[in-house]
């Protein structure tokens, strides 16, 4: 194949994106270091109790979540696994797939709308209590949204574990007759346990940097963690010395997880060898299939309730009038124009980033990644170490400095929900471009097509499908979003979640379940053209 030219414009687009990433997080830290400099005394003079309390409950309530959601997780994995064919069964896994398409505060509304002090199983809750029903606001409510979110995701992963035990396996255990109990001791749990750590990190790490969830439930200063305390201290308490303070920790805290999980998550699969064989499953006694059975429709309807609640409230919204507001309106707009250019700028990051970690790899003659060639292919994945609000936060604190800022809500939001959105845009870009590359490449060289003719004539059929994945994808989670416009949201610059968190506020649950409704429908359908477009593109292929 033809090495890629050393002035090849794929590399040059890679720098651009790369000076980007940096510029963003760069001017984050630099405006957290100028503040933490210009006042280094009141930075160390935060160290107070409640900064204690905040990281101990900021660590108490991951480890908990990450419990309540990782265990039960592996059980109802193990009965799916142990039952691959029943009516349902895709349905269940399609159910499971669904929280990782809704914005947290749609979520959260709906777990208000079915355990809240007005919810509707708060009479059966307060007969339970032997009294009335309090609600669930508090470390109560953040746990059981966690758990909404995190359950499905950890049984689909411990569920893919056990999809890669080879078939020999289970041949030979169902021809050594092998009961269901030594069949979990010797073939099951040696995949999940190696999977297990990757798994119990990942949901820690997205528990530990949790601000929706913790903002709208958590109910008061009791229950509020590091990213929580960095909001209310910048926008209540204009303490931008505590906030650095928090931010620091934030930071370090998530670096120490990212750094422990990479090597924990490297590799699930216990067994490398190819199967030869159709999977057998060893046959399940009548008592383990009622708990197996007893396990799926549990967790089914755990996630399936504040889903259902969310469509009930939503619906008995007066959602003419809703749709008739001005406010409304104009909020809608403001959330499709700002996701569509955030979504439009991450697939174009992600794609220059691909198409330069490529062209790299072609043009390497030692064959050893170079510092730029490590820079394109991991830069983005260091966005995941360092949270939208403190990104936000950083250029909070910067651009006061300089000016009004509540008028760069817009860029602000465009630009780290952009960034924010690359890893997911890279999965989905990057395999299709270097199918496309390893095709064309030496035909592109030999004929001397490059820049945007080549992109244009060559790449772009096999790129048309994954780019409008990832671009769905992208906007879905921007439209969501509430880390970054919760600082720089006002009266003049509101999305949808920043109106829907005000409603809330200001106890309009009606209108707070009607606004949740219809953003949960739009991200959800942004989803689910996303799965199918990546299908079709797996078909085509």
């Amino acid at each position: 194949m033809a090495p890629a030219h050393s002035t090849d414009s794929r590399v040059s687009a890679g720098i651009v994106a790369l000076a980007a990433i940096a510029l963003l997080i760069g001017g984050a830290f630099a405006g957290l270091l100028f503040e933490g400099a210009h006042d280094f005394s009141g930075a160390w003079a935060a160290f107070d109790p409640y900064l204690l309390r905040v990281i101990r409950f900021t660590l108490w309530q991951a480890v908990l979540s990450t419990l309540l959601s990782v265990i039960p997780g592996l059980f109802v994995a193990r009965a799916l696994s142990r039952h691959p064919r029943f009516f349902g069964r895709a349905f269940i896994l399609q159910i499971f797939a669904v929280p990782l398409a809704l914005p947290a505060i749609v979520a959260a509304l709906g777990i208000l709308a079915l355990y809240g002090r007005a919810g509707y199983f708060a009479g059966v809750l307060a007969v339970i209590g032997g009294g009335s029903w309090p609600g669930i606001y508090g470390l109560s409510g953040i746990l059981v949204a966690h758990v909404f979110f995190n359950l499905p995701l950890a049984t689909r992963l411990f569920l893919e574990a056990l999809q890669t035990i080879p078939a020999d396996q289970w041949r030979l255990a169902s021809q050594l007759g092998m009961a269901a109990r030594p069949a979990f001791r010797l073939i099951e749990w040696p995949t999940l346990r190696a999977a297990l750590p990757g798994v119990a990190g990942l949901v820690f790490m997205l528990c530990i940097t949790s601000f929706t969830i913790v903002l709208t439930l958590g109910g008061g200063p009791a229950a509020t963690t590091l990213e929580v305390g960095i909001y209310q201290a910048l926008r209540f308490d204009f303490d931008p010395t505590r906030a650095v303070t928090l931010t620091l920790l934030q930071i370090a805290l998530t670096f120490i997880v990212v750094l422990a999980l990479t090597p924990l998550g490297a590799n699930v699969v216990g067994d490398t060898n190819l199967p030869v064989a159709q999977r057998r499953h060893l046959s399940v006694n009548r008592s383990e299939t009622w708990l197996n059975a007893l396990l799926i429709v549990l967790a089914l309807l755990f996630v399936v309730g504040p889903m259902a609640a969310t469509v009930m409230a939503g619906l008995s919204a007066d959602l003419a009038r809703l749709a008739g507001e001005a406010t409304v309106r104009q909020a809608t707009l403001t959330s499709a124009a700002l996701a569509f250019l955030s979504a439009l700028l991450s697939v174009m990051l992600s794609l220059a980033l691909t198409m330069a970690r490529r062209a790299l790899a072609l043009n390497s003659r030692t064959g050893r990644k170079t510092l730029l060639e490590h820079a394109a292919d991991t830069g983005a994945g260091f966005v995941l170490v360092v949270p939208p609000i403190v990104v936000g936060a950083g250029w909070f604190l910067l651009l006061r400095l300089v000016g009004d800022v509540f008028a760069l809500a817009p860029v602000m939001v465009v630009t780290v929900n952009a960034v924010m959105a690359m890893p997911f845009a890279l999965r989905a870009v990057r395999p299709a471009y270097d199918a496309a590359s390893e095709r064309h490449e030496r035909l592109c060289a030999q004929l001397g097509i490059a820049g945007w003719n080549r992109l244009m004539l060559v790449d772009w059929p096999s790129l048309r499908r994954p780019l409008a994945t990832a671009f769905a994808f992208a906007m879905a989670l921007s439209l969501g979003d509430l880390g970054v416009i919760a600082l720089f949201g006002s009266d003049s610059v509101q999305t949808l979640p920043y109106l829907l968190l005000a409603r809330m506020g200001s106890y309009r649950t009606e209108d707070a379940a009607g606004l949740a409704l219809l953003l949960g429908l739009v991200c959800l359908a942004l989803i689910v053209a996303a799965h199918w477009l990546g299908r079709e593109e797996v078909r085509d292929a």
